[in-house]
């Protein structure tokens, strides 16, 4: 009986692949800057040339970038094509917010229940200190402080979904994320009785995650930007009601 012999991978093809895993999966940040070569071959346990080569090659391949003088760093620009000008004109459309919300339910919907799933210690922690960091603006009344931290709960929930995918586009279209969160803020704080019951919702997605129930964390993500939805309707067909009566007068 004669055996195929199995080539075993060049030491470099696995410092690429882990480096790619690492871009992949967050533990290295667009734009971040890698350890010292002696460094991260004392890390990987491997020899500097084997290093050397692995990096050329992600070089190549527009992952990686070195800066004279500067070291290596992960390249920021991956994520420019997710940031076009189409996205701004998304932005500032506000019948595209309507749109952003029903994206909101498949991307969030679908990350709270992998991240009741999946989640770590460590999720859990980011997550609970995104929600303590958003009472603390609720507590000074920091509308804007507010806001920025609701965007890190949900980003905090999407990533503890390990779903690379998730991660990477919900990063991408942070800006137009930001800026729907921030109008549903605007317009839904003025009625007190639908602010608590943002607030409640909220609450809820997070007792759901933490308790690793990722049926109910699903439903409780799709009842709360339902009801943004709904009310934010509502609001905006009683506004446009009472603008017509003045328009008789």
């Amino acid at each position: 009986m004669s055996y195929v012999k199995i080539k075993q991978p060049k030491l470099a093809d696995v410092i690429e692949s882990r480096i790619e895993s690492m871009i992949l999966d967050g533990s290295l940040e667009l734009g971040e800057k890698l350890p010292a070569e002696r460094e991260l071959a004392r890390q990987f346990d491997v020899s500097r040339p084997s290093l050397r080569e692995a990096i050329q090659r992600l070089e190549s391949k527009g992952l990686l970038t070195r800066r004279q003088g500067g070291g290596t760093y992960v390249q920021q620009a991956l994520r420019e094509k997710l940031a076009d000008p189409l996205f701004e004109l998304l932005n500032t459309h506000p019948e595209s917010q309507y749109d952003l919300i029903e994206f909101r339910h498949a991307l969030e919907g679908f990350s709270a229940y992998y991240a009741a799933l999946r989640g770590t210690a460590e999720d859990f922690d980011k997550i609970k200190s995104c929600y303590a960091a958003i009472e603390r603006a609720q507590k000074k009344q920091d509308l804007n402080c507010e806001i920025q931290n609701v965007a890190l709960f949900y980003l905090a929930v999407i990533d503890a979904s390990h779903n690379v995918v998730f991660m990477h586009l919900a990063r991408g279209i942070q800006p137009l994320l930001e800026k729907n969160i921030s109008d549903n803020v605007q317009q839904l704080y003025a009625y007190p009785e639908v602010a608590k019951k943002i607030h409640e919702h909220r609450f809820q997605l997070l007792e759901a995650i933490l308790s690793k129930q990722p049926a109910v964390a699903q439903q409780a993500s799709a009842q709360h930007l339902t009801y943004i939805e709904q009310t934010r309707s509502v609001i905006l067909r009683e506004e446009s009601s009472f603008k017509r009566e003045l328009g008789r007068f």
